[in-house]
């Protein structure tokens, strides 16, 4: 596990390479439970072995045939989702109470940022990436594969404005556990990865990519300078 040195004002970088989910999941609330107003904020990049995740409103008939993939109940927000190798994955332990002078950061806009993280990271990439209203997460806005998810995301918001969980972008996958699934509750609902429209990319570099976006997007909001 190896923390990436950040100016006080962007959340720090730590990467837990390679980790069971539930080891994660543990960890996050451990983190969040024991976090105070000094505690810095966190973006944790991690790979994990394939796992169905369930939000606190799934459907567990949305799993559809989990094979011999496990099933973790969570305490995120939406559906059902998986998670797997060659996927990025980056978990956001924020404090939202936090203020720049300049801005203040909600719930709402929060979604909105990490969405666009995403965005501008396929972007970098020449893929072309949108939002769809009602249906969380990020979508390819063109070319023969129009429509289909390639990012998903799920928060935790704790009363306090601590968050925690957070956003994956598909690499290079083995898609198939997907159509084990309906994923986000959505049946039918394609779902791609970057290898899968033309781009080979390493999946450290877009890790990199993707957590840079975000601090980018995310760090001017959240800290106290």
């Amino acid at each position: 596990m190896q923390a990436a040195p950040t100016s006080s004002a962007t959340p720090r970088l730590l990467h837990r390479g390679t980790e069971p989910y539930q080891v994660t999941f543990d960890a996050m609330r451990a983190f969040t439970d024991a976090r105070d107003a000094d505690t810095s904020n966190e973006f944790w990049v991690v790979e994990h072995p394939p796992v169905f995740t369930l939000g606190l409103g799934a459907d567990r008939s949305h799993v559809l045939a989990p094979h011999d993939v496990p099933v973790v109940q969570t305490d995120r927000g939406g559906e059902v989702t998986y998670h797997g190798p060659g996927q990025v994955v980056i978990y956001l332990m924020m404090d939202l109470r936090r203020s720049h002078p300049k801005a203040r950061l909600f719930a709402r806009e929060f979604v909105h940022q990490i969405e666009q993280a995403v965005i501008n990271t396929l972007a970098t990439y020449g893929i072309a990436g949108e939002r769809k209203t009602g249906a969380p997460g990020i979508y390819l806005s063109s070319g023969p594969h129009q429509g289909a998810k390639i990012a998903a995301l799920g928060l935790k918001v704790r009363g306090n404005g601590c968050t925690y969980h957070g956003v994956s972008l598909n690499v290079n996958m083995d898609l198939a556990p997907f159509s084990w699934i309906n994923p986000c509750g959505y049946a039918g609902l394609a779902t791609v990865d970057m290898k899968t429209v033309g781009v080979d990319a390493a999946l450290a570099d877009v890790q990199a990519t993707l957590a840079r976006n975000l601090q980018d997007l995310l760090s001017v909001s959240t800290e106290t300078p």
